[in-house]
């Protein structure tokens, strides 16, 4: 049955207003945490917190997750589940880090994630994850003008942010964590040390490499994130070692008692979770070589972290400053794009998103996808006019771009990859196979959006009819219009010899 549908303006979602839930899950490599929180006048009050040492990074052998890893995400996963179901879908938003990131198979468990949560898993990559980080901080602290240093010690990678009040200027994720290095360098357990010189050696070396842009002449206070350096602080305040905080002085009479230990079993330390016995080594030796590179005498620590990052951000998705637009109105820029020759793609782009999105399925999230991509479909010309699509799909998978998802870009750039020339199944063959329909029908759009820039470029497109089936779309120009601009006319010909290929079919009247 095909449907006719009007160019509109679809409706944006409405702020959070308060009494509002919003719920975030950080996927990390040590531990899982969930949080909800209610929206009360501008700020958020956490209502319930869940945390779980699910360890899913040490189930990572090269890069590639066990079976008995993805079953103990997915336990603790249906568990938070239980505490969602009064949380709408469009105010929960899932993150996972390093060992997703890293790991090939990670659609075994992102796929039956999104079907235990009815939620998709974005994972970020690791500067983003820094942002984020950040965000969380910032709204724990006072609202002053100094320049801070925000470190965060994970499982998997350490993000390190220099930034004042809520806005990051340096942004680094180095690929060093408690749980990666306490598998690397202390394998079985055991503490010897040898071992962990070896370990501080390593993590030393990670940090020299950007000193240059975060030690201690470069910001007034120090701050720590993270389960890791909350726990070093509870010990050093239980043995008298600090009165508050993590200082130079205490992190090494740590490093001094717990190399008095000779394996992760023995330890017992006063404020030492026995959850924490596995990592803490790693994340001593860790830190240590962060106070010592970096200069650092004094850090203290804040509750704030991934999570709350992440509903801020969402907050602020919501309510229309989506740190993603900012984004791409700044690679616009960077890369001299032609803004009217966007504007064209984009405005043609939206008529054919609202007068397909019923019968095609789509979303509000297809559509910001398919208006990001429109506007940046040409920044590879600032590299070369020949392949510029390529150029253009390089930039947005490579590039730091704050505020997406790692399958966020890679689906940007799958558009501009795709959005001339001839098509490649392989070019979408890495994605699920649940997201391919949907994003064959993106790339139609786009295609058929970019088709018509020229004319539009130099006169008014005349007004045209859409029909459309759930695998067809019939386009009906005015009389003769067609046959005054044969290179169009052309064009929509080869177009649906290469649209049938997609199982879609181009009918022109």
């Amino acid at each position: 049955m095909e449907t006719t549908a009007l160019a509109n303006d679809s409706e944006p979602l409405d702020p959070p207003p308060d009494g509002s839930l919003l719920a975030a899950i950080d996927l990390g490599s040590n531990s899982f945490h969930l949080i909800v929180a209610r929206v009360e006048h501008g700020e958020i009050r956490p209502v319930e917190k869940l945390a779980e040492k699910v360890q899913l990074g040490a189930g990572l052998e090269d890069d590639q997750l066990s079976a008995e890893a993805i079953t103990r995400g997915l336990d603790c996963l249906a568990r938070f589940g239980q505490l969602l179901g009064s949380v709408e879908p469009e105010r929960l938003r899932i993150v996972a880090t390093h060992t997703l990131r890293v790991a090939k198979n990670r659609r075994e468990f992102t796929r039956p994630a999104r079907e235990l949560l009815g939620k998709s898993i974005d994972v970020i990559y690791g500067r983003e994850e820094a942002r984020l980080v950040y965000l969380g901080v910032a709204h724990t602290l006072a609202d002053d003008a100094q320049s801070r240093l925000v470190i965060d010690i994970g499982g998997g990678s350490t993000e390190l942010i220099v930034g004042e009040r809520f806005e990051p200027r340096e942004l680094e994720s180095l690929q060093m964590g408690c749980v990666s290095y306490s598998r690397e360098f202390f394998p079985g357990g055991g503490i010897t040390p040898q071992r962990y010189q070896a370990a501080y050696n390593r993590a030393r070396l990670e940090i020299s490499y950007i000193r240059h842009r975060y030690h201690s002449g470069l910001w007034v206070d120090c701050v720590g994130s993270s389960g890791t350096l909350q726990a070093i602080e509870g010990i050093l305040g239980q043995y008298g070692w600090c009165s508050g905080g993590i200082d130079a002085a205490g992190l090494a009479e740590l490093e001094k008692k717990l190399l008095g230990f000779q394996s992760f079993d023995t330890l017992k330390l006063r404020g030492l979770s026995p959850q924490r016995r596995n990592v803490i080594v790693a994340g001593v030796a860790i830190a240590k070589a962060l106070f010592d590179v970096l200069g650092i005498t004094v850090m203290r620590t804040s509750k704030g972290a991934l999570r709350e990052g992440v509903i801020y951000d969402l907050m602020g998705r919501l309510s229309h400053e989506d740190v993603r637009e900012r984004t791409i109105n700044a690679l616009m820029q960077r890369h001299n794009v032609d803004t009217a020759a966007a504007a064209i793609v984009e405005r043609r782009a939206r008529m054919l998103f609202d007068a397909t999105r019923k019968s095609w399925g789509l979303a509000k999230t297809d559509w910001d996808l398919l208006h990001r991509a429109a506007c940046t479909l040409d920044i590879g010309m600032a590299i070369s006019h020949k392949h510029y699509n390529r150029h253009s799909a390089y930039l947005l998978l490579n590039a730091d771009l704050p505020g997406f998802s790692q399958e966020e870009q890679e689906q940007l750039a799958l558009l501009a990859r795709t959005h001339r020339a001839k098509l490649d199944p392989s070019l979408w063959a890495d994605f699920a196979d649940t997201e391919v329909p949907r994003l064959l029908r993106l790339i139609t759009l786009l295609r058929l959006a970019f088709l018509f820039k020229h004319v539009e470029q130099l006169e008014q497109l005349p007004e045209f009819s859409i029909r459309t089936g759930k695998r067809s779309l019939k386009l009906t120009f005015p009389e003769g219009w067609l046959e005054q601009h044969p290179l169009t006319a052309w064009e929509i010909e080869q177009e649906q010899v290469v649209l049938e290929k997609l199982g879609i079919k181009l009918k022109i009247l």
